[in-house]
Protein backbone atom coordinates (compact mmCIF):
# COMPACT_ATOMS: atom_id res chain seq x y z
CA UNK A 1 0.00 0.00 0.00
CA UNK A 2 1.43 3.59 -0.77
CA UNK A 3 2.05 6.19 1.67
CA UNK A 4 -0.79 8.31 0.76
CA UNK A 5 -3.14 5.55 0.99
CA UNK A 6 -1.94 4.45 4.48
CA UNK A 7 -2.24 8.54 5.65
CA UNK A 8 -6.00 8.21 4.53
CA UNK A 9 -7.03 5.28 5.69
CA UNK A 10 -5.46 6.46 8.83
CA UNK A 11 -7.22 9.75 8.69
CA UNK A 12 -10.47 8.20 8.08
CA UNK A 13 -10.29 5.59 10.88
CA UNK A 14 -10.62 8.47 13.71
CA UNK A 15 -13.42 9.77 11.94
CA UNK A 16 -15.54 6.48 12.05
CA UNK A 17 -14.66 6.19 15.64
CA UNK A 18 -16.05 9.76 16.56
CA UNK A 19 -18.85 8.66 14.36
CA UNK A 20 -19.60 5.57 16.68
CA UNK A 21 -18.80 7.42 19.47
CA UNK A 22 -21.75 9.79 19.01
CA UNK A 23 -23.89 7.28 18.16
CA UNK A 24 -23.29 5.28 21.03
CA UNK A 25 -23.76 8.82 23.22
CA UNK A 26 -26.83 9.50 21.41
CA UNK A 27 -28.27 6.44 22.33
CA UNK A 28 -27.17 6.21 25.74
CA UNK A 29 -29.19 10.07 25.72
CA UNK A 30 -32.10 8.15 24.44
CA UNK A 31 -32.01 5.50 27.11
CA UNK A 32 -31.26 8.07 30.14
CA UNK A 33 -34.77 9.72 29.25
CA UNK A 34 -36.46 6.86 29.25
CA UNK A 35 -35.31 5.81 32.43
CA UNK A 36 -35.88 9.20 33.72
CA UNK A 37 -39.72 9.23 32.27
CA UNK A 38 -39.85 5.63 33.51
CA UNK A 39 -39.20 6.76 36.98
CA UNK A 40 -41.40 9.48 37.10
CA UNK A 41 -44.10 6.87 36.74
CA UNK A 42 -42.73 4.90 39.11
CA UNK A 43 -42.87 7.35 41.62
CA UNK A 44 -46.67 8.64 40.49
CA UNK A 45 -47.38 5.09 40.89
CA UNK A 46 -46.00 4.74 44.33
CA UNK A 47 -47.58 8.45 45.34
CA UNK A 48 -50.84 6.88 44.04
CA UNK A 49 -50.45 3.87 46.29
CA UNK A 50 -50.18 6.24 49.14
CA UNK A 51 -53.07 8.53 48.71
CA UNK A 52 -54.78 5.72 48.27
CA UNK A 53 -54.09 4.56 51.70
CA UNK A 54 -54.19 7.96 53.46
CA UNK A 55 -58.03 8.67 51.59
CA UNK A 56 -59.59 5.36 52.49
CA UNK A 57 -59.49 6.66 56.46
CA UNK A 58 -60.96 9.79 55.48
CA UNK A 59 -63.76 7.61 53.18
CA UNK A 60 -64.11 6.07 56.21
CA UNK A 61 -65.01 8.93 58.48
CA UNK A 62 -67.28 10.15 55.68
CA UNK A 63 -68.82 7.29 55.41
CA UNK A 64 -69.84 7.40 59.32
CA UNK A 65 -71.36 10.70 59.01
CA UNK A 66 -73.41 9.82 56.52
CA UNK A 67 -75.04 6.64 58.28
CA UNK A 68 -74.74 8.07 61.18
CA UNK A 69 -76.88 11.13 60.18
CA UNK A 70 -78.96 8.76 58.32
CA UNK A 71 -80.16 6.64 61.57
CA UNK A 72 -80.74 9.94 63.31
CA UNK A 73 -82.89 10.77 60.35
CA UNK A 74 -84.86 7.47 60.67
CA UNK A 75 -85.12 7.56 64.06
CA UNK A 76 -86.80 11.31 64.46
CA UNK A 77 -89.56 12.02 62.40
CA UNK A 78 -89.57 15.87 62.93
CA UNK A 79 -88.81 18.04 60.33
CA UNK A 80 -86.02 19.79 61.74
CA UNK A 81 -83.96 17.06 62.71
CA UNK A 82 -84.41 15.02 59.69
CA UNK A 83 -83.14 18.60 57.90
CA UNK A 84 -80.28 18.15 59.54
CA UNK A 85 -79.40 14.99 58.79
CA UNK A 86 -80.21 15.77 55.27
CA UNK A 87 -78.04 18.57 55.19
CA UNK A 88 -74.90 16.79 57.09
CA UNK A 89 -75.38 13.19 54.27
CA UNK A 90 -75.22 16.16 51.48
CA UNK A 91 -72.09 17.96 52.95
CA UNK A 92 -70.36 14.51 53.44
CA UNK A 93 -71.68 13.40 50.10
CA UNK A 94 -69.91 16.49 48.50
CA UNK A 95 -66.48 15.99 50.74
CA UNK A 96 -66.73 12.10 49.24
CA UNK A 97 -66.95 13.62 45.39
CA UNK A 98 -64.34 15.94 45.72
CA UNK A 99 -62.01 12.86 47.40
CA UNK A 100 -62.66 10.57 44.40
CA UNK A 101 -62.48 13.38 41.91
CA UNK A 102 -58.52 13.59 43.53
CA UNK A 103 -57.60 11.13 43.23
CA UNK A 104 -58.92 9.90 39.68
CA UNK A 105 -57.84 13.15 38.19
CA UNK A 106 -53.95 12.38 40.08
CA UNK A 107 -54.12 8.86 38.40
CA UNK A 108 -56.26 9.42 35.08
CA UNK A 109 -53.61 12.32 33.67
CA UNK A 110 -50.74 10.75 32.58
CA UNK A 111 -50.61 13.67 29.42
CA UNK A 112 -46.99 15.00 29.23
CA UNK A 113 -48.82 18.20 27.29
CA UNK A 114 -48.06 21.72 29.11
CA UNK A 115 -50.21 24.26 29.33
CA UNK A 116 -51.64 27.38 31.39
CA UNK A 117 -51.88 26.29 34.33
CA UNK A 118 -53.45 27.71 37.80
CA UNK A 119 -51.21 27.05 40.52
CA UNK A 120 -53.47 27.94 43.33
CA UNK A 121 -55.74 24.78 41.96
CA UNK A 122 -53.02 22.85 42.28
CA UNK A 123 -51.85 23.42 45.88
CA UNK A 124 -55.66 23.45 46.63
CA UNK A 125 -56.07 20.01 44.92
CA UNK A 126 -52.71 18.80 46.88
CA UNK A 127 -54.08 19.84 50.40
CA UNK A 128 -57.39 17.96 49.54
CA UNK A 129 -55.71 14.71 49.30
CA UNK A 130 -53.35 15.51 52.33
CA UNK A 131 -55.59 17.22 54.80
CA UNK A 132 -56.32 14.32 57.16
CA UNK A 133 -52.77 13.50 57.39
CA UNK A 134 -51.85 16.94 58.31
CA UNK A 135 -54.17 17.16 61.05
CA UNK A 136 -53.27 13.42 61.91
CA UNK A 137 -49.40 14.24 62.90
CA UNK A 138 -50.98 18.03 64.55
CA UNK A 139 -49.12 19.95 61.40
CA UNK A 140 -50.48 23.61 61.56
CA UNK A 141 -50.94 24.64 58.50
CA UNK A 142 -50.98 28.59 56.37
CA UNK A 143 -51.56 29.64 53.10
CA UNK A 144 -50.42 32.48 51.91
CA UNK A 145 -51.60 32.27 48.02
CA UNK A 146 -51.43 35.49 46.37
CA UNK A 147 -52.63 36.64 43.32
CA UNK A 148 -49.86 35.07 40.50
CA UNK A 149 -49.98 34.53 36.55
CA UNK A 150 -51.10 31.22 35.26
CA UNK A 151 -47.88 29.05 34.93
CA UNK A 152 -46.50 27.18 31.79
CA UNK A 153 -46.78 23.71 33.12
CA UNK A 154 -47.87 20.34 33.35
CA UNK A 155 -50.47 20.73 36.06
CA UNK A 156 -50.45 16.86 36.88
CA UNK A 157 -46.70 17.06 37.26
CA UNK A 158 -46.44 19.88 39.34
CA UNK A 159 -48.86 18.27 42.08
CA UNK A 160 -46.78 15.30 42.25
CA UNK A 161 -43.72 17.29 42.92
CA UNK A 162 -45.66 19.13 45.64
CA UNK A 163 -47.23 16.39 47.25
CA UNK A 164 -43.72 14.85 47.67
CA UNK A 165 -42.60 18.27 49.52
CA UNK A 166 -45.87 18.10 51.94
CA UNK A 167 -44.92 14.69 52.50
CA UNK A 168 -41.31 15.09 53.24
CA UNK A 169 -42.33 18.39 55.27
CA UNK A 170 -44.73 16.08 57.61
CA UNK A 171 -42.07 14.04 58.55
CA UNK A 172 -39.59 16.43 59.11
CA UNK A 173 -42.52 17.28 62.22
CA UNK A 174 -42.86 13.97 63.93
CA UNK A 175 -44.17 15.90 66.76
CA UNK A 176 -46.46 18.45 64.62
CA UNK A 177 -44.91 21.73 63.77
CA UNK A 178 -45.74 24.64 61.04
CA UNK A 179 -46.30 24.31 57.47
CA UNK A 180 -46.29 27.39 55.24
CA UNK A 181 -47.56 27.38 51.52
CA UNK A 182 -46.64 30.58 50.03
CA UNK A 183 -47.40 31.51 46.09
CA UNK A 184 -46.40 35.03 44.83
CA UNK A 185 -44.59 36.68 42.17
CA UNK A 186 -41.21 37.66 42.65
CA UNK A 187 -41.00 41.50 41.44
CA UNK A 188 -37.34 40.57 40.53
CA UNK A 189 -38.14 37.75 38.37
CA UNK A 190 -41.43 38.55 36.76
CA UNK A 191 -41.70 35.68 33.97
CA UNK A 192 -41.48 33.22 36.94
CA UNK A 193 -43.93 32.35 39.47
CA UNK A 194 -42.88 31.07 43.22
CA UNK A 195 -44.23 28.63 44.79
CA UNK A 196 -42.33 28.00 48.15
CA UNK A 197 -42.98 24.81 51.10
CA UNK A 198 -41.45 26.26 54.46
CA UNK A 199 -41.71 23.66 57.22
CA UNK A 200 -40.45 24.22 60.96
CA UNK A 201 -39.04 20.70 61.29
CA UNK A 202 -35.48 19.48 62.17
CA UNK A 203 -33.58 20.98 59.07
CA UNK A 204 -30.73 19.68 57.54
CA UNK A 205 -27.11 19.70 57.76
CA UNK A 206 -24.56 21.65 54.71
CA UNK A 207 -23.21 18.31 53.66
CA UNK A 208 -26.85 16.56 53.55
CA UNK A 209 -28.21 19.70 51.45
CA UNK A 210 -25.34 18.94 48.71
CA UNK A 211 -27.02 15.58 48.12
CA UNK A 212 -30.72 15.83 48.93
CA UNK A 213 -31.39 15.70 44.75
CA UNK A 214 -28.95 12.63 44.17
CA UNK A 215 -31.03 9.41 42.98
CA UNK A 216 -31.04 7.18 45.89
CA UNK A 217 -29.83 9.22 48.88
CA UNK A 218 -31.70 8.93 51.74
CA UNK A 219 -31.49 10.23 55.40
CA UNK A 220 -34.63 7.89 55.83
CA UNK A 221 -33.98 4.38 56.99
CA UNK A 222 -37.34 3.50 54.96
CA UNK A 223 -41.35 4.16 54.83
CA UNK A 224 -42.27 5.79 57.82
CA UNK A 225 -45.36 4.55 59.87
CA UNK A 226 -47.69 5.44 56.91
CA UNK A 227 -45.75 3.86 54.51
CA UNK A 228 -44.71 6.84 52.78
CA UNK A 229 -40.75 8.07 52.27
CA UNK A 230 -37.56 6.26 52.01
CA UNK A 231 -36.95 5.35 48.46
CA UNK A 232 -34.20 8.49 48.17
CA UNK A 233 -35.61 8.73 44.49
CA UNK A 234 -38.84 11.86 45.50
CA UNK A 235 -36.44 14.52 45.69
CA UNK A 236 -34.62 13.56 42.38
CA UNK A 237 -37.96 13.25 40.40
CA UNK A 238 -39.18 16.66 41.70
CA UNK A 239 -35.57 18.22 40.21
CA UNK A 240 -35.88 16.20 37.00
CA UNK A 241 -39.48 17.73 36.58
CA UNK A 242 -39.14 21.72 37.34
CA UNK A 243 -35.63 21.29 35.33
CA UNK A 244 -38.19 20.15 32.27
CA UNK A 245 -40.72 22.86 32.74
CA UNK A 246 -37.81 25.05 32.31
CA UNK A 247 -37.62 26.16 36.04
CA UNK A 248 -35.45 26.62 38.97
CA UNK A 249 -36.00 24.83 42.43
CA UNK A 250 -33.95 25.18 45.16
CA UNK A 251 -33.81 24.21 49.10
CA UNK A 252 -32.65 26.35 52.08
CA UNK A 253 -32.18 24.84 55.62
CA UNK A 254 -30.55 24.66 59.04
CA UNK A 255 -30.04 22.43 61.33
CA UNK A 256 -33.08 22.90 63.91
CA UNK A 257 -34.40 25.80 61.71
CA UNK A 258 -36.38 23.74 58.77
CA UNK A 259 -36.43 23.67 55.66
CA UNK A 260 -37.89 26.36 52.44
CA UNK A 261 -38.06 24.69 49.13
CA UNK A 262 -39.09 27.30 46.52
CA UNK A 263 -39.81 26.40 42.89
CA UNK A 264 -39.92 28.94 40.25
CA UNK A 265 -41.81 27.85 37.08
CA UNK A 266 -42.59 30.56 33.94
CA UNK A 267 -45.47 32.21 33.38
CA UNK A 268 -47.82 30.87 30.50
CA UNK A 269 -47.59 33.29 26.89
CA UNK A 270 -50.60 35.88 27.11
Amino acid sequence: MSTSRIQTAAAIAPVAQIAAMEQTVAQLQDQLRACQQQLVNAQKLTALGELVSTTTHEFNNVLTTIINYAKLGMRHKDAPTRDKALDKIHEAGQRAAKLTNGILGFARNRSEAFESTDLRRVVEDALLLLEREMMKYKIKMELKLDPVPPAWANGNQIQQVLLNLLINARQAMPNGGQLLIRLHSDPADPQMVDLAVRDSGSGMTPEVMRRIFDPFFSTKAGPDASGKGGTGLGLAMCRNIIEAHHGRIRVESAPGKGTAFTIKLPVAAE
